[in-house]
C-alpha cells in the first residue's frame, strides 16, 4: 500500500479541520481554493483573508463577555487591536467594522488614527492606548491628537521619566494615564526583568509621591504585558497574580482607577494538532480577577486586551513554487522554493517561529523528510522543523511532472510584513511577492484583487538612488 501524504495527514491529526479542507485533491484555505489563485496569480504571493479578521474578533469578544455573565463580573471588556502587527489599511479596516479600540506604539501611528479619522473609519469617541516608549515626537503627536479633540485616549507609562514629559505637555486638562508593570521574563530568557515598564515594588510609591493630588495627571489603568503570551502555565499565572494584586493595593490609594490592561496575546495555530483551550483560560483570568476583588472589597475592573498577532495572524498565508530538489548526501533532501523565506517569513529565522505548512498538491505522492531552502544566498535561508514534529514531511515528486509542487506557509499574517520592510530592499534583492487581498461579497462569494504586483527592480533602483 503506498503511503501518501494524505494518508500521513489523516492518521496524525483532525483533518479536515477549520480553515483546511481538499477540493478535488487541491488545498482550500476557508473554502479558497488555492489552485484557483495559483493559476490566477502566478507564485509566489501572499494573501490576506479578510473575513477572519472578524471570526477572531468577535470569538474574543463573546468568550470574554461569557465569562463576565458567568462570573457576575461587574467589570466590562474591551477589545483593542495593536497597530503594530499589522498596519496595512486594509487590514485595520476590516478590524474597525468589529468596533475594536486602538493601541499605538509610535508617533507615526497618531498619524495613522488622523487618518483613519480623514477616511471616516473612526470617530474622536475611540479609546485609544499609547504604548511604548515616548519618544518628544511621540508625545507630541499624543497631544496633537488630544487637541484635535480624540478624549479617550490613555498615555501608558513606560517609565517614571515619562511623567515628567507629560507634565511639561499638559494644559489645563487632566491626561489619563496608566502604568506599566515591568514583569519577571521567564527562565530561559537573556534577562531577568523586562526593560519595558515600571518594576511592580516602585509603582505604589512612585504613585503616592508624583500621581496622587497631581491636577495634570488621572490614574486610569494598571497595564500588565508577558511577552509570550497568555499561557497556562505556572509562571504566567504567577506574573498574572502580581499584577492582580498590584492592581487592588493602587485601588485602595486611587479612587479613578478602573481598568486593567491584559496585555500579551492568545496563541494561534502554528500546527495541525495545535489545541488551545480560549474559553478554559478565559474563564480562569476573570474568576481569578474577580475572587481577589470581592476577597479585598475592590470593585472589579474593567477589561481590556490587546490581541494583534491572535486577530490577524491566522489570516495570513505565503505560496510558493519548488524549483527544484536537490539530494546534498545520503539522508538531506532539499526543496528549493522561488523566493527568499529570510524576506517573506523573517520571524522563521530570526526567533525560530513555526507556522503551518502545507502542500497545496500531490496529496496521493508518497511522502519523505525535507529541508526547504529559499533562492538567496545566504546559509540561514531555511526551514527545516515543525512545531510539533520537529521535521518536515512533504510529498515526493518527480523532475518529470507537468506540474510543479506548490507549497504554503500559513497563519503569517502578523508581523511578517513590518519586519521584513514592505516594499524595501531585501537581501539578495530578490523582490517583494505579490500581494493579494481576499474577502467575501455580499453574497458570500469569493473575492480576490491584487493589492500590490511583485516588487520591480525599478523599485529597488529607485530606492537605492539609480534612477533619480
Amino acid at each position: 500500500m503506498k503511503n501518501s501524504y494524505f494518508n500521513l495527514i489523516e492518521q496524525t491529526y483532525y483533518f479536515p479541520q477549520e480553515g483546511f479542507d481538499l477540493r478535488d485533491k487541491y488545498l482550500t484555505f476557508h473554502g479558497v481554493s488555492l489552485k484557483y489563485l495559483i493559476e490566477k496569480h502566478g507564485t509566489p504571493f501572499r494573501f490576506i483573508y479578510l473575513p477572519k479578521i472578524g471570526d477572531q474578533i468577535k470569538k474574543t469578544r463573546n468568550l470574554f463577555n461569557r465569562a463576565i455573565k458567568n462570573n457576575a463580573y461587574k467589570g466590562k471588556y474591551f477589545n483593542c487591536y495593536c497597530t503594530k502587527c499589522n498596519h496595512f489599511y486594509h487590514v485595520i479596516g476590516e478590524a474597525l467594522k468589529y468596533n475594536v479600540n486602538i493601541e499605538t506604539s509610535s508617533a507615526f501611528d497618531i498619524d495613522l488614527i488622523l487618518n483613519l479619522y480623514k477616511d471616516k473609519k473612526i470617530d474622536k469617541n475611540k479609546i485609544i492606548i499609547h504604548n511604548g516608549y515616548k519618544t518628544d515626537d511621540y508625545l507630541k503627536n499624543i497631544f496633537l491628537l488630544q487637541e484635535a479633540g480624540f478624549e479617550n485616549s490613555i498615555i501608558i507609562l513606560d517609565s517614571i521619566q515619562e511623567l515628567s514629559k507629560i507634565e511639561s505637555l499638559a494644559g489645563d486638562n487632566k491626561i489619563r494615564i496608566g502604568l506599566r508593570m515591568a514583569v519577571n521574563e521567564e527562565a530561559q530568557s537573556a534577562y531577568y526583568t523586562s526593560r519595558l515598564g515600571i518594576r511592580h515594588t516602585m509603582i505604589i510609591d512612585f504613585f503616592n509621591e508624583r500621581i496622587k493630588g497631581n491636577d495634570k495627571v488621572e490614574l486610569k489603568m494598571l497595564h500588565f504585558f508577558v511577552d509570550s503570551g497568555i499561557k497556562d502555565t505556572l509562571y504566567y499565572w504567577g506574573e498574572f497574580q502580581k499584577a492582580v494584586t498590584l492592581y487592588i493595593d493602587l485601588k485602595k490609594e486611587c479612587t479613578s482607577l478602573d481598568s486593567f490592561n491584559l496585555g500579551g496575546g492568545f496563541p494561534i495555530r502554528n500546527h495541525l494538532g495545535f489545541e488551545y483551550n480560549y474559553e478554559y483560560m478565559i474563564n480562569e483570568i476573570i474568576k481569578n480577577i474577580k475572587d481577589a476583588c470581592v476577597k479585598e472589597s475592590v470593585i472589579e475592573p474593567d477589561i481590556y486586551t490587546e490581541f494583534g498577532k491572535f486577530t490577524v495572524g491566522e489570516a495570513g498565508a505565503i505560496i510558493f513554487k519548488v524549483l527544484e530538489q536537490k539530494q546534498q548526501n545520503d539522508t538531506e533532501s532539499w526543496y528549493i522554493i522561488n523566493n527568499s523565506l529570510m524576506n517573506t517569513i523573517p520571524d522563521a529565522w530570526s526567533i525560530h517561529e513555526k507556522f503551518i505548512l502545507l502542500p497545496i498538491n500531490k496529496w496521493d505522492n508518497e511522502y519523505h523528510r525535507v529541508n526547504i531552502g529559499g533562492i538567496s544566498c545566504d546559509h540561514s535561508d531555511y526551514y527545516n522543523s515543525e512545531d510539533l514534529n520537529q521535521e518536515i514531511l512533504l510529498p515526493k515528486y518527480s523532475d518529470d511532472d507537468k506540474e510543479p509542487l506548490y507549497l504554503g506557509f500559513f497563519h503569517t499574517g502578523a508581523y511578517q510584513d513590518a519586519i521584513s520592510g514592505y516594499g524595501g530592499i531585501k537581501h539578495c534583492l530578490i523582490p517583494s511577492p505579490k500581494h493579494v487581498i481576499i474577502d467575501r461579497n455580499e453574497k458570500g462569494n469569493i473575492v480576490d484583487y491584487v493589492y500590490r504586483e511583485e516588487q520591480s527592480s525599478e523599485d529597488m533602483f529607485r530606492i537605492l538612488g539609480y534612477n533619480k
